[in-house]
């Protein structure tokens, strides 16, 4: 990209409640970064790394795509960033790339803001010939993303849990009727870790294997704080070298649900510390 420099905010647009859109240039993670992939971005000196998913390149200009909701401190800080604002540190791609083949039938689920990760995963899909189905759900209908994105690749089925577009309920409703409709060959499901849980269930109810992006907390991104561990087939593995994604059937949903809370205080505060110091600065 003419002019940009490295880890530049290009292009920054909200596009939900909450919700932004950055285009960051960065030639290496745009020309490197597969579907499934990840990046963990700090935004200055004294902050925290986190890992946002990639989600959408384009290796032609060196730019790569996330999509953030605003959940806590540092995504806070990043929803403030301008358009010419710069990131301090992104490392990536990290994880595994998806496995993309011809499966047949492809049924995909996405909740919130993890409708984003599963954009390149439904464009890669396409691209080697599968029919692609896309459940997007949210609470309401100002909280979906990318709809007319999805409906370039797939057929689209809405859930929303005030019924405000497509069909009132949650994202298991729509998995139910889907699969008794026809038969699919494959599924992945994005979302809330809470969600993933209740998909898989779904999906092994009617026989059909499950692929899951899990978002665990994450320090170094490399496997050694260790801090990103889920139990796997009974063995522990790391999401940000052994996944991110996992056969859902596979994952120890329960043990996952209680490491994600053992934060929850800690995050608060933090937040609220920030937001007390902003604040104070205005």
């Amino acid at each position: 990209m003419g002019g940009a420099i490295l880890n530049e905010i290009v292009k920054k647009t909200k596009i939900a409640e909450d919700v932004f859109d950055f285009w960051v240039h960065s030639p290496s993670v745009s020309k490197e970064a597969g579907p499934g992939q990840f990046v963990v971005i700090r935004l200055h000196e004294k902050g925290e790394r986190i890992p946002l998913t990639v989600a959408d390149t384009r290796p032609e200009k060196g730019l790569f795509r996330m999509v953030v909701k605003v959940v806590g401190k540092t995504t806070h800080e990043l929803s403030l960033k301008k358009e010419g604002d710069t990131i301090l540190d992104v490392v990536g791609p990290l994880g595994n790339p998806s496995e993309i083949k011809n499966y047949g039938n492809v049924l995909l689920v996405g909740g919130g803001v993890g409708i984003a990760t599963l954009y390149p995963i439904a464009k890669a899909l396409k691209n080697v010939g599968n029919n692609i189905t896309t459940v997007l759900g949210a609470r309401t209908k100002d909280y979906l993303i990318m709809v007319d994105e999805f409906k370039k690749i797939s057929d689209v089925l809405l859930v929303t849990d005030d019924g405000s577009a497509g069909m009132k309920g949650v994202v298991t409703d729509a998995m139910d009727k889907l699969f008794r409709e026809r038969k699919f060959d494959i599924c992945w499901a994005v979302g809330p870790t809470i969600m993933m849980k209740f998909c898989t269930l779904k999906a092994r109810e009617f026989g059909v294997p499950i692929w899951v992006s899990l978002n665990p907390i994450m320090v170094d991104g490399t496997g050694m704080c260790g801090a990103c561990r889920v139990t796997v087939s009974g063995q522990i593995k790391f999401a940000c070298v052994d996944g991110p994604e996992f056969r859902g059937e596979e994952v120890d949903w329960d043990e996952l649900l209680k490491r994600l809370a053992q934060y929850r205080e800690q995050e608060k505060i933090s937040y609220e510390r920030f937001l007390r110091a902003a604040g104070e600065s205005e």
